[in-house]
């Protein structure tokens, strides 16, 4: 039974091999964040594990040391890459899967949003248990029936539950900035809600996309506004184009976009702010920009467009 198992998983290495070899893949990183990082050293760099759920735990992970990672933030919310009800079965093999690899886990994206629900909980134990440090929070949203104002004071209650329930388990939850009307698009928003919340355990995981798209010419106040409370940040470009007639959001590749990626390094290098990146990329690839569990193209063009962007990110780091 043990001669079987290996030669399986010899057979998924010399696969994910050819394939990565035929993208270009970067040589494998596998060190840890560092807290004492200093801003002149590179950030330490997280896969989306949404734009891999085309590949199982085991694989997912090697592709993603394969490629140059340094980790794998993993998707665990309902359709991710491990489901809420199943975390404390699938989880640890993610993690089993990273530490194969020579990953450590760090980052994942969930659905929590309150310290009552017995879901939540139960997530966040398995995570702290299994060694997970930082965890994106779900969105709030506005109710119909309730001024904006109300709903503020509502949200800043459950972020101070939360940081409640993160203190005990030595997590760090992090509310991202979307664009778009959910709660928090509007960087005074997230400040609101923060301000009464633990700092050391309750923070934003700062997506420079989206706030480009709402703060146009002003992010770098709302960046200013938010920098005691970044503990996270994600990674990805867009630009505007005419769509059908009409003026629409449409994601890039690294480095194509509008994102001002070089005043935006230069700023967290001046503010000291080196901390996990998760790397999205939401342009098309064949369905993997969605998160979808089958491929139209050949996986081989994710890998390289995988590759591309982390390079991209890395002399754009080192050019800054």
């Amino acid at each position: 039974m043990a001669v079987s198992f290996m030669s399986e998983n010899n057979s998924r290495r010399r696969f994910l091999k050819q394939s990565l070899l035929a993208a270009g893949a970067l040589p494998l990183v596998s060190a840890p964040f560092a807290a004492t990082a200093q801003p002149s050293q590179l950030p330490k760099f997280h896969i989306f594990s949404k734009h891999l759920q085309f590949l199982n735990y085991a694989d997912a992970a090697s592709v993603a040391a394969e490629l140059g990672f340094d980790g794998v933030d993993w998707s665990v919310r309902p359709n991710g890459h491990v489901l809420p009800e199943r975390v404390e079965t699938d989880l640890p093999k993610a993690v089993e899967a990273l530490k194969r690899a020579g990953l450590s886990p760090l980052l994942m994206t969930t659905a929590v949003g309150d310290s009552t629900d017995a879901t939540d909980q139960r997530l966040l134990k398995t995570t702290a248990a299994l060694g997970f440090r930082y965890y994106r929070m779900n969105w709030y949203r506005y109710l119909p029936n309730q001024s904006m104002p109300e709903a503020l004071r509502m949200y800043e209650e459950k972020m101070i539950g939360l940081g409640k329930l993160n203190k005990e388990l030595n997590l760090i939850g992090c509310y991202q900035n979307h664009a778009g009307e959910l709660v928090g698009a509007s960087v005074w928003e997230l400040w609101q809600m923060l301000k009464n919340a633990d700092l050391q355990h309750t923070g934003v995981q700062y997506d420079i996309r989206h706030a480009t798209v709402e703060g146009g010419l002003s992010w770098k106040n709302g960046l200013r506004l938010l920098r005691p409370h970044i503990k996270t940040i994600v990674l990805k470009d867009f630009r505007w184009a005419k769509l059908n007639g009409r003026w629409a959001v449409e994601n890039t590749p690294i480095g194509e976009g509008m994102v001002d990626f070089t005043s935006y390094f230069k700023l967290l290098k001046q503010y000291d702010l080196n901390v996990p990146v998760s790397v999205h990329l939401e342009y098309p690839l064949g369905g993997a920009e969605n998160g979808a569990t089958s491929l139209s193209i050949d996986k081989k063009v994710v890998f390289e467009a995988m590759k591309r962007d982390l390079r991209k990110l890395k002399a754009l780091w080192e050019a800054a």
